[in-house]
């Protein structure tokens, strides 16, 4: 049940615990990938495993901007301090909890999201009425994980498959050779670079020419299939428990 697509009187009678909050980003993802590409790709994979999972379960909007400053010499990014960030999650979170969705999974689709989101959600857990769990879908991919970039192959499959024509596939050239193979800029294991400009010149990392959507179709279904094994194991934890109250 998707919140913004429904009544409040449809929404009230639906019986679960459960909620689904799509996060994603406005940000840079080189000259062949639309600026909403996180968002997108967190709203698809929450869709995906709303409609697949045995049970209700409610699909919260997406949360368009996130943590993105790394990407800010690129036209049209979007970003919002970590504080607000935090913040804002939490309230929606508080929000869902009010109405009795008080079990939610955070389905992030932006990397720079991800430290936030895993303290945020102690931080509900820990303090607010509900319990919180964050998922980021390209960690949840298999063996394809160790390939993600940014606006590389991964990320531009699933626009493909969920979102055809945004890709614009005249630019994957341009996107390839301009990009950078490797995120960082390294000195042994330390990084160097705190903006992606620094190491990128389109903002590309990644080959996006090895994506297709028969590629994003494959990791639409592994992410899907691991967020419901997910749903499923947040339904039944229990909450009583001295370490979450």
């Amino acid at each position: 049940m998707h919140l913004e697509r429904a009544t409040w009187t449809e929404i009230d009678a639906v019986e679960t615990d459960l909620a689904l909050l799509p996060i994603g980003s406005t940000e840079q993802h080189g000259p062949h990938a639309p600026l909403g590409t996180d968002t997108l790709n967190a709203e698809v994979v929450a869709d995906a495993a709303a409609e697949r999972y045995e049970g209700s379960v409610a699909v919260a909007p997406a949360v368009p901007v996130g943590i993105a400053a790394e990407h800010r010499q690129f036209t049209g990014t979007l970003w919002a301090s970590e504080s607000t960030f935090k913040s804002y999650v939490r309230d929606i979170v508080e929000s869902l909890a009010h109405h009795g969705f008080d079990r939610i999974v955070l389905v992030n689709g932006h990397g720079g999201n991800t430290s936030a989101l895993r303290e945020v959600a102690g931080q509900i857990t820990r303090s607010d009425d509900a319990y919180a769990a964050p998922f980021t879908w390209f960690d949840e991919v298999g063996e394809h994980s160790s390939r993600m970039g940014h606006g590389g192959p991964l990320e531009t499959a699933l626009v493909q498959h969920a979102n055809p024509g945004a890709i614009r596939e005249d630019r994957l050239e341009e996107a390839a050779e301009n990009g950078s193979d490797r995120w960082g800029d390294w000195q042994g294991r330390v990084n160097l670079a705190f903006d992606s400009a620094e190491f990128t010149e389109n903002g590309v990392v990644g080959d996006p020419r090895e994506a297709s959507a028969e590629l994003g179709e494959e990791l639409l279904d592994a992410a899907a299939d691991a967020l419901i094994a997910l749903l499923k194991t947040v339904a039944d934890r229990d909450l009583d428990r001295p370490a979450h109250r």
